[in-house]
Parts: structure tokens; C-alpha cells; sequence
């Protein structure tokens, strides 16, 4: 059987298994696992949820450095979307190959499984790691217990490929994601008499005011030849929730706001000078009124971005594996700046194409698949030395 027909029978299995954010993928998982440990690999399976888990394979010597090649498992639903056949049933189509995950991502890890036995047969001086992850479109959850689980067992691998969909193309930096829930709470009252209450809703909104200031700092900020549109991180307040009536004062608000960093020193700079506001500013005005009063943040999502290194490893490593020299960056966010800040040189370059993803009708085409098993086919190569 040739590669590539292993590979679709493979992507069919993996569309089969419904691995939605919302739901387990505990099943996809046990199935990976038992397809993976007659070759020999060293796996790892790590959770920090239930029905959920990660996987950690390794194939190859138990020695430092080696490519981990990694994939989230996890696809977005398919709820209200209207789509052309079962999404979990693997169609194909003039060359086309049809399902939910079928770019984003388990086409770039059914590539990967498929060239496991080689890997497995080769004689590396070098590890190959698998690292397959829950809960990506939900935050990067499972790739924070990976990666943490990774730098605690002291595995210290020299370069991860993020196969997600980038029509093969070497992407090696893209913004972070940061996405934060604030809730004021102040004390109701009737709106003749202000001194007897405090308005969330007020503070809320110098709470706001203090954002947009911080954001008119950031376009100074942005690295000198950023190729990122636009150059600079950006913050958006998408959310605000308060009020009742007009004659009550609002005893509860909530500020809803996202920013996409493109540096980590932009994230420390946002985040420490508004908590500095709230903690220091508006909390002590408004437990001066009322001890009940508070300031409470929560962070649905803080995803770092993948920072362009000149000196990648892991960028020249695709570059030889692929024969391709141009680079470029994307505004999607992935697991690869987390890989990148445990210490890992990552870059992105998988089959498929991010227009596809997370819409009915999601698809990865033949040729797309095999320029994929054409740059893993060559990883032995690069482990062997």
C-alpha cells in the first residue's frame, strides 16, 4: 500500500471519531495509542480533564533533541452548519477528501501515523515525538498540560512542526490570542441618591477608558520590519454588560476584552499597567464607599503568540525538509508559541488550507496530502545524523 492511500485510510478513521472541543476524545485517543505502541514508541497520555487526553509518543533513541511533530485532535462543531454529507464520514470528490478535521488538523496527523512504521524501521540518532492535544480551539488547553508535562519529565526536544493548514507554506510567527472577562461589583441603590450606592457601571467604564489609553501606546511598540497586518498588537473591548434601569444604580458590570499580541513584552505592559489601575485606582475608591464592593478578572483564553526567531531551528529544518526558503507569518493563533516558550524552536507548515477550516464542507485535497508525506518522508533523513 502506498503512502498515501494509508493516510486517507487513516484521516477516515480519525473523521469518524466526533472529537468536538465539547465532548471526549478519549476514543480517538485509545485507537492512536494502540496503533502507535507495536512500533515501540514510549507514549505518555496526559489529561488534566475528563474524557479528555493528550498523547506524547516517542520513536527512537531515549536521548535529547529530536522533531516533535504535533496536531490537535479536537475539531469545531458542525451544529447549524450545512453540509453536503455526514461530516464525520470521510467523502472524496474529485481529488478532494471531505469531513470535519479534515485540514484543521488530522490530515497533517494521519500523514504523521502513516509514516510512523518508517520511523519506527529507521535508525535514528534522534528522537521523533508525536504530540497529539485536546482542546485547542477551546484555548490550548491540552497543550499547556502537554508542554508542562514535557519540560517536567526534563525531554528537551530541539524543534516542533505545527502541521496546522498553511498550504504547506512555512509560517514562523503569528500573533497571540488574549482573551479577558472583567466583573465589577458595586452596591445598587436608587439613582437620586449616588452616595449610598457604587456604580459598577462607572468604574467599568473608566476601566474602558484606561484600556483605550494603554492602546494608543501600542502602535509605537511594533518591531521594526513587522510583516504582521497590522504591524502591531492590537486590543479591542467587545464586550460591556450593565444596567438594569435608568433610575438604579448598577450594582454588577462586566468588560469583555481581547488583545493580540505581537510580542510577549506588549502582553507584560497591557496587563501589568491595567491591573495596577484596577488594584491600585479603582478598587480603593470603591471599597472606600462600600467593603463589599470588588474587581474580579478571569481569562477565557491566553494563548502566546509564535515570535519570528532569525536563528529558528526549526524553520531551517522545514526549509530543508521542504526545499522551500520563502517564510511568512498568519493571524491565526496555534500551540506553537507555547511550544516556542518552553523552549522548543517551532514553526508551522501543514496541508490544507486555513479557508477551509471550521466551515461546512471542510476539505484537504490528494495533492495537499502528499506534498505533506513528501516533507515527512524526508524526516528520517534529518534524524539520522
Amino acid at each position: 500500500m502506498d503512502q498515501l492511500t494509508k493516510t486517507i485510510e487513516i484521516l477516515e478513521t480519525l473523521v469518524a471519531f466526533p472529537t468536538i472541543s465539547t465532548d471526549s476524545n478519549q476514543a480517538c485517543v485509545d485507537w492512536i495509542v494502540a496503533y502507535l505502541a507495536p512500533l515501540g514508541a514510549r507514549i505518555d497520555v496526559s489529561s488534566d480533564t475528563p474524557g479528555k487526553a493528550n498523547i506524547f509518543a516517542t520513536i527512537g533513541p531515549d536521548v535529547e533533541g529530536g522533531l516533535i511533530l504535533s496536531g490537535h485532535l479536537d475539531v469545531v462543531p458542525v451544529a447549524g452548519q450545512d453540509w453536503s454529507s455526514d461530516p464525520f464520514l470521510l467523502r472524496e470528490e474529485a481529488g478532494l477528501l471531505y469531513g470535519r478535521g479534515t485540514c484543521d488538523m488530522k490530515g497533517f496527523i494521519a500523514a504523521c501515523l502513516a509514516l510512523a512504521p518508517e520511523f519506527a524501521a529507521a535508525d535514528l540518532a534522534r528522537p521523533v515525538h508525536f504530540a497529539f492535544t485536546y482542546d485547542e480551539e477551546t484555548g490550548c488547553l491540552g497543550a499547556r498540560v502537554l508542554v508542562d508535562e514535557m519540560v517536567k519529565a526534563g525531554l528537551r526536544p530541539s524543534a516542533a512542526i505545527i502541521g496546522e493548514p498553511t498550504s504547506m507554506r512555512i509560517i514562523e510567527g503569528h500573533k497571540g490570542c488574549c482573551e479577558y472577562t472583567v466583573e465589577f461589583t458595586g452596591v445598587e441603590g436608587h439613582s437620586s441618591l449616588p452616595d449610598l450606592g457604587v456604580n459598577a457601571l462607572e468604574y467599568a467604564t473608566r476601566y474602558v477608558t484606561e484600556l483605550m489609553r494603554l492602546r494608543q501606546d501600542l502602535p509605537d511598540r511594533a518591531p521594526e520590519g513587522s510583516r504582521f497586518d497590522p504591524p502591531h498588537t492590537t486590543l479591542q473591548v467587545c464586550m460591556l454588560e450593565a444596567g438594569v434601569a435608568h433610575n438604579v444604580i448598577p450594582n454588577k458590570a462586566s468588560v469583555g476584552w481581547e488583545m493580540r499580541p505581537v510580542q510577549a513584552s506588549d502582553l507584560e505592559y497591557v496587563r501589568g499597567e491595567i491591573a495596577s489601575f484596577a488594584q491600585d485606582v479603582l478598587l480603593p475608591e470603591m471599597q472606600a464607599k462600600s467593603p463589599l464592593a470588588g474587581i474580579e478578572e478571569t481569562f477565557t483564553s491566553e494563548v502566546a503568540g509564535l515570535e519570528p526567531d532569525p536563528d529558528s531551528e526549526a524553520v531551517a529544518i522545514v526549509r530543508r525538509l521542504t526545499g522551500g526558503n520563502e517564510t511568512d507569518v498568519v493571524s491565526f493563533g496555534t500551540e506553537a508559541g507555547l511550544f516556542q516558550k518552553a523552549g522548543v524552536s517551532a514553526v508551522i507548515c501543514g496541508p490544507g488550507s486555513i479557508e477551509q477550516a471550521h466551515k461546512p464542507d471542510e476539505f484537504v485535497s490528494r495533492d495537499q496530502l502528499n506534498a505533506c508525506l513528501e516533507m515527512l518522508s524526508r524526516v528520517a533523513g534529518q534524524l539520522q545524523d
